[in-house]
């Protein structure tokens, strides 16, 4: 099977086509079988296409598993917050809060918060919003604690 790109000189219009094989298209346009989806015309000619070559190279390109993709992104981000943002426990909304009002230096953080902390942030417009599960990376320990 292969499919062309047709154009309708009759109407302008621009379409698909499968034929069994090039020679099967020859024939039938030689019929005048080959017609426009929109005014049945029969003045059809194939448009300049590029094949559709498939190639090991390109299978092997070919785009991983969605749910592994998602995962090795997460594993990614989970990464990221460990090295690059301090833990702060349940001291999430007050060191937020001091960072916002300027009692301290701006820092990447997380931890945790009740959901009465959260709404209070919420309401004075303290920038701060949920880390998914799949990008929270495992709590440290106390530093000096052993396993």
């Amino acid at each position: 099977m292969i499919r062309y790109a047709l154009h309708c000189k009759a109407c302008d219009e621009d379409f698909e086509a499968w034929f069994a094989s090039s020679s099967a298209y020859e024939t039938l346009k030689e019929k005048r079988q080959v017609r426009c989806t929109v005014c049945n015309s029969s003045r059809v000619d194939k448009q300049i296409m590029a094949p559709a070559v498939s190639s090991a190279a390109k299978k092997k390109d070919a785009p991983a598993d969605p749910e592994k993709m998602f995962a090795a992104f997460a594993e990614k981000a989970r990464q990221h917050v460990a090295q690059n943002f301090d833990y702060v426990g349940s001291n999430f909304a007050e060191e937020a809060r001091s960072m916002y009002y300027g009692e301290q230096d701006e820092r990447p953080i997380w931890g945790e918060t009740t959901e009465e902390e959260r709404e209070a942030l919420k309401e004075e417009g303290v920038p701060a919003a949920p880390l998914p599960e799949p990008f929270t990376p495992p709590i440290p320990k106390p530093k000096g604690q052993l396993n």
